[in-house]
């Protein structure tokens, strides 16, 4: 047996083609050798392998190698595949590369006179994510696809988005926004279902009236709340779930959050709260509360998301002021409590649920509390949203609303004069399936 030993085979010209053997000749390849291919390799294996050509084509017009395989982007348009003059056994495997082909198509066109499974003519591939393999048969049939994918399997896209403080919930993220800001998407979801998210948007609650000269001041009405549940994104929502849908899209929602209504000082009702919003929602402050006081125009409450509850005195009677204002469905709120003059009891605020109380029957003014706010399990543990301002009954101070609730605050009684407090802060949170 002769040996060769050298470093390098050329071709005699340069860009030349040179040949190892003749036909019928076997070339073996010892154990423990190692072959790499730096360049393009066809022909090898068995009859129709396909080598996969990894350098993504895109536009335009090119002709195939047999043996090679190739992933095509038409992002950016169609592409032309021109098939190799056909030898029993040559193979052209097609893929698409960004899942596109439905939106550009692919046109594979035979060599010539050849043909496209018995028919001279070019084939459309225009399935989403579709993968095909060509075999040349003979001159009968020509090129038959003998393998064709359209399972388009890949990774799901969600939506991808930033801002407020974000945590995770199972398969949901949540974007909790205490103050203003902006929730920016950047990419959506590949099924549109996806990119419905769940909101909950509570505006600031209503300030408390003042207390004069032993009067009692009533409680702020709660910020306006409103709340939907998109359906994949479960949780357990409040009884007012259903405020309308909202499909994002990739664009910048700017992101209101309504301070709280300030406390009045003597003879004042306290004020209301600033408004929230999200894309299409806005939820109203809540109403002021009466003051605690013989002088009329003071002792009346302040309309807004959940009313203000009107202010105590001897006096004829003011109602509390009306929830819901302006009006949405399922409502924002309710109504506050009305005074009543024969026991000097001011009202309490309303809350999202439930309207607020007054407590006639007590010949002493007593305490009583504001109207029920709204349950929601949005950021994955049950949270109370939007309650109204109580009142304290006996000498008492105002409570201020906590911050971030949307609750209304507390009113006073006391002699010397008690002002009243500052309702709480709203907030604004939207959940969304982010795998």
């Amino acid at each position: 047996m002769s040996e060769i030993k050298v470093n390098k085979i050329s071709p005699r010209t340069a860009c030349g083609t040179t040949t190892l053997g003749d036909s019928g000749d076997t070339f073996t390849i010892p154990s423990g050798a190692t072959i790499t291919n730096a360049g393009t390799a066809s022909g090898f294996g068995a009859t129709g392998e396909i080598s996969w050509d990894t350098t993504v084509k895109t536009t335009g017009t090119f002709t195939a190698t047999s043996g090679v395989g190739y992933f095509l982007n038409t992002t950016g348009g169609v592409i032309t595949v021109n098939l190799p003059a056909g030898a029993a056994g040559s193979s052209v495997a097609l893929a698409d590369y960004a899942g596109t082909w439905n939106d550009n198509a692919v046109t594979v066109s035979p060599n010539g006179s050849e043909k496209m499974g018995g028919i001279n003519a070019d084939v459309t591939l225009n399935t989403e994510g579709q993968s095909v393999t060509f075999v040349y048969i003979d001159a009968v049939q020509g090129w038959v696809n003998v393998l064709d994918s359209t399972s388009n399997v890949r990774a799901e896209a969600f939506i991808t988005a930033t801002g407020g403080t974000i945590t995770t919930s199972g398969n949901c993220r949540i974007h909790k926004f205490t103050g203003p800001g902006t929730f920016c998407v950047s990419s959506l979801a590949a099924t549109p279902a996806n990119n419905q998210v769940s909101y909950m948007v509570v505006a600031g609650g209503g300030g408390s009236g003042s207390s004069q000269d032993g009067h009692m001041g009533a409680g702020g009405g709660a910020g306006g709340f409103r709340e939907d549940k998109s359906p994949i994104t479960p949780y357990t929502a409040s009884p007012l779930e259903g405020a309308g849908t909202i499909n994002v899209t990739a664009a910048s929602f700017p992101i209101v959050v309504g301070g709280g209504g300030p406390g009045s000082p003597n003879k004042t009702k306290g004020g209301n709260g600033s408004v929230s919003t999200f894309s299409t929602i806005t939820s109203t402050g809540g109403g002021g509360g009466g003051a605690g006081s013989n002088t009329g125009n003071c002792r009346s409450a302040n309309t807004g998301g959940s009313g203000g509850g009107a202010g105590g005195s001897d006096q004829p009677a003011q109602s509390g002021g009306a929830g819901n204002t302006p009006p949405v469905s399922p409502p924002q709120g309710n109504s506050g409590g009305d005074a009543v003059q024969s026991t000097g009891q001011a009202g309490s605020g309303g809350g999202a649920t439930a309207a607020g109380t007054t407590n006639p029957s007590n010949p002493n003014p007593s305490a009583h509390p504001g109207g029920a706010g709204a349950t929601s399990s949005i950021t994955a543990s049950p949270v109370t949203y939007s309650a109204g301002g109580g009142t304290s009954g006996t000498d008492g101070s105002a409570a201020t609303g906590a911050a971030n609730t949307g609750n209304g605050s507390k009113g006073g009684k006391g002699n010397p004069d008690v002002s009243g407090a500052q309702g709480g802060s709203g907030i604004v949170i939207i959940r969304y399936k982010f795998q």
